[in-house]
């Protein structure tokens, strides 16, 4: 599936460094890659709050804490999670150490479609598999120290 997006403005900072060319292209990469993303989500009648939500339950969670990971205030997680319950995709369960605390899950049906959204959205991008094996893998290892030396990112702001 080939999308025709437009490049993106480069964005030039008043010094511009190597990083800061690097992260441009991956934002240009990503932002090419961003229909295909809805596509494959839309199939299934979602958009990507939705899907962000769905891929922080590999265990019930807190609905607080998908206010957290999301950066939004309550009240939308509530919103998502009537959505995705709505489709069959969610439960909200009793937290068993606190009553007052409503836990997010799964459903079978949850786990199956985020599966399948995960597989389709796998296959690398036209512009990754275009690349030499080598240069797959050198991208690749570059990416996993990048990730590795900052850690999981919090929220900026």
């Amino acid at each position: 599936m080939v999308y025709d997006v437009p490049r993106m403005a480069t964005i030039k900072p008043k010094f511009a460094t190597p990083a800061h060319e690097a992260w441009q292209a991956v934002y240009e990469l990503f932002a090419r890659y961003r229909p295909v993303m809805l596509a494959v989500q839309g199939k299934y009648g979602l958009r990507p709050p939705l899907v962000f939500t769905m891929q922080e339950l590999d265990e019930p969670v807190p609905m607080g804490h998908i206010a957290e990971k999301l950066a939004c205030d309550n009240s939308q997680v509530t919103w998502i999670t009537d959505r995705l319950e709505e489709r069959g995709l969610v439960e909200r369960q009793p937290d068993p150490t606190d009553r007052r605390v409503k836990l997010l899950a799964l459903t079978d049906e949850g786990r199956r479609v985020l599966d399948e959204i995960n597989t389709r959205l796998a296959e690398p991008a036209p512009e990754i598999a275009a690349l030499s094996i080598g240069d797959q893998k050198a991208l690749r290892d570059i990416l996993r120290r990048a990730i590795d030396a900052t850690g999981e990112r919090e929220t900026i702001g």
